[in-house]
């Protein structure tokens, strides 16, 4: 008879200690082979190794495995999944001890590397020296940071020593952009997406994946603005803000690269940054480009690097250059957009030193413009005769007096 067990394991154990609600079941088999799984119904849907579906509530099941480092990167790994490893073997190769606990059929947990005691003291420290074999787990822990910085954990020293010898050693420039932006975009979905960057940048891979964010830090900006000087700083403000403002993480990102072209501001105008906003779109465009970023992503961020100077000067444009920065950002067939374009842009102006609580009249000034013009109606125009290209330009004209209209801006020369 063979001696078949189960064990829940990962963050099914993990987050109840925590005080925290279970998201996923994730489940470890000892002493089974792929066929005695299968046999039970389950369905197999591992290439690399052997995971299964269970047949009735669908959470994977997965044989304890064994791996061994074959080559750089996360790809270069050999599996041995066999009735003989054990569950602590499979723990052990493992990411983190807070990830390396199981939990039997009778509730007992099993935690062989000290998972508990790393939760209590609020650390995230590697299970083994194996951890370095893969350069994935670098932005785990850095994910992990970010989603347990409200509860006060910080990565263990020993942790964040290694962690910058794989940078040293070459193994973050194994990642492929896929890998990186999966582990990003989740990390910007986290309460405290800024603590990701941060932990990248203590270890030396934020210089490696995003040297457009990395280059911001150390550069000066004016005091009276940015009291907090440093435009690295500024921008983590900036991405707390947004977190408070929206959580959607498309904002967020865009939160994060809004400034990007600050990095590249030439040392003999520092610490003035003009111009920087087209600069800051072509490194958005080059990034995403870089790390294949989904398109809904790079345009949002584009048009929020390029345009937040204009909306932070909501309270002085004329009605012309509303009507520009409205059609420019493709507001009218894209409203949702735009909404999400003005909430990155209050958090550019919230992240600031002392500057949190303010309020951003911009946002609402821009909100009841294209309300205002979007009650222009089209097919009055088509019925009143205008024809082709006279129909845009007619729309255009009315929208603008509109604005000059809600504005008040019945005394000021149009640009």
């Amino acid at each position: 008879m063979k001696d078949i067990t189960t064990y829940l394991v990962g963050g099914a154990v993990r987050d109840p200690l925590l005080g925290l609600p279970i998201k996923d079941r994730d489940w470890v088999v000892t002493g089974a082979t792929p066929a005695d799984l299968q046999q039970q119904g389950f369905k197999p849907v591992g290439n690399d190794f052997p995971v299964f579906l269970h047949p009735k509530t669908g959470e994977e099941y997965a044989l304890a495995r064994t791996e061994r480092k074959t080559a750089k990167g996360y790809h270069g790994f050999q599996f041995h999944a066999a009735t003989d490893v054990t569950l602590e073997q499979d723990l052990a190769r493992r990411d983190l001890t807070i990830n390396a606990m199981a939990q039997d059929e009778q509730g007992t947990i099993i935690d062989p590397y000290g998972g508990q005691s790393d939760l209590q003291q609020r650390l995230l420290r590697h299970v083994s020296a194996a951890f370095a074999e893969d350069p994935v787990r670098i932005l785990r822990v850095a994910r992990f940071a970010a989603r347990f910085a409200p509860l006060g954990f910080q990565v263990a020293e020993e942790t964040r020593q290694l962690m910058q010898n794989m940078v040293a050693a070459g193994e973050v420039d194994a990642l492929v952009p896929e890998r990186v932006w999966q582990e990003t975009v989740r990390a910007l979905s986290e309460p405290a997406p800024e603590r990701f960057f941060e932990v990248l940048r203590d270890c030396g891979a934020l210089r490696v994946l995003f040297p457009e964010v990395d280059r911001l830090f150390g550069v000066p900006q004016p005091a009276q603005y940015h009291p907090e000087i440093d435009c690295g700083i500024h921008t983590l403000l900036v991405l707390q803000q947004a977190v408070k403002l929206s959580a959607a993480p498309e904002v967020r990102f865009a939160a994060l690269t809004h400034d990007l072209g600050k990095g590249l501001t030439p040392a003999d105008i520092l610490p003035s940054h003009h111009g920087h906003e087209l600069v800051s779109r072509q490194l958005t465009t080059q990034l995403c480009e870089r790390l294949k970023i989904p398109t809904r992503f790079r345009e949002l961020a584009e048009h929020v690097a390029e345009q937040h100077g204009r909306i932070h000067k909501a309270l002085e444009l004329r009605p012309k250059t509303f009507l520009k920065v409205l059609e420019t950002t493709d507001a009218f067939r894209k409203p949702e957009r735009f909404e999400q374009l003005l909430l990155a842009c209050e958090a550019d102006a919230k992240g600031r030193t002392g500057f949190e609580e303010r309020p951003y009249p911009q946002a609402e000034r821009f909100r009841e413009v294209l309300a205002t013009c979007q009650q222009v109606d089209v097919q009055a125009v088509i019925q009143a005769g205008f024809q082709g290209v006279q129909i845009k330009e007619e729309v255009h004209r009315r929208r603008v007096e509109a604005t000059r209209e809600i504005l008040g801006h019945l005394d000021i020369e149009d640009e």
